[in-house]
């Protein structure tokens, strides 16, 4: 990858990362990295998202990129992932304090110190604030700009945020000490994103969390894995279960949607160690 700033303060404000190979360009926006396969797609599916990026955008040549990014949509998209993503990362922000988080800060602060963290599926930030104070390197990667950037507002020198598709992350061969996907396996194929997370662990931990919800209609995984597969699964590339998460046992996590409606999950935990 190379470098094209067209704004920089304490970190690179806008500009572009170039694949050496292909010369795709990847925008660099209020600081995020976008670093989607085909960015016409990306915004094409989130329409609302285009004008936005180019509100935000500050200089004429990102500005141009998104014009002549949003002319090459085909209107083949009937919803607007945007406006789904808006509203979640406001139940994520507004649940913050939920017990589950509790809970979970306090399953990771027995892990000792790390060099390099990797969360998927990293929201609104609100584990990776925690992760930052307790190691030393952690990146986090998310499909929601939205999320991403209130998550960025955060910022401090060992915590960094992509939006990227978490099957076709930008951290190539690199290794991590820790992984964690929480509650991410209704929206990315779970035997695809357990394989991903082993090619980048060669010795250190996984950390999984998830309510095994798969009943999303359309936008839901095609192979779905539950409490049992996803341990099997887990063994057969390579990780060791811990004893305190062999069998399933599980986390209340209760989302408050609106002053009359509340979500209420179970949500299974599972530490895997190489």
């Amino acid at each position: 990858m190379s470098l094209n700033i067209l704004k920089n303060s304490s970190e690179i404000d806008e500009g572009f990362l170039i694949c050496s190979n292909c010369k795709t360009e990847f925008p660099i926006i209020q600081k995020i990295p976008i670093i989607m396969e085909d960015f016409v797609t990306y915004i094409g599916s989130r329409r609302s998202l285009g004008g936005r990026l180019h509100h935000l955008a500050n200089t004429t040549m990102m500005k141009q990129f998104i014009r002549n990014s949003l002319s090459k949509i085909k209107k083949t998209h009937s919803d607007d992932y945007s406006l789904v993503e808006e509203r979640w990362s406001e139940i994520y922000i507004s649940n913050r304090d939920s017990s589950f988080y509790s809970a979970l800060k306090n399953k990771l602060s027995d892990f000792p110190s790390c060099d390099n963290v990797l969360e998927f599926g990293s929201s609104v930030g609100i584990v990776s604030s925690f992760l930052r104070k307790r190691h030393r390197n952690v990146l986090c990667v998310d499909t929601s700009f939205t999320a991403t950037l209130y998550a960025k507002k955060k910022s401090f020198e060992n915590l960094d945020f992509f939006v990227s598709d978490a099957l076709n992350h930008p951290f190539g061969k690199k290794k991590f000490d820790l992984i964690l996907a929480l509650n991410l396996l209704e929206i990315v194929e779970p035997t695809e994103i357990l394989e991903t997370i082993s090619k980048q662990i060669k010795d250190g931990y996984i950390i999984l969390t998830d309510p095994y919800d798969y009943t999303r209609g359309k936008n839901s995984v095609k192979s779905p894995l539950y409490s049992k597969e996803v341990r099997k699964k887990l063994r057969s590339i390579g990780f060791v279960i811990t004893k305190k998460t062999n069998q399933p046992s599980y986390i209340n996590w209760s989302l408050k949607i609106n002053p009359r409606t509340k979500l209420v999950y179970q949500v299974d935990l599972i530490v895997g160690k190489k």
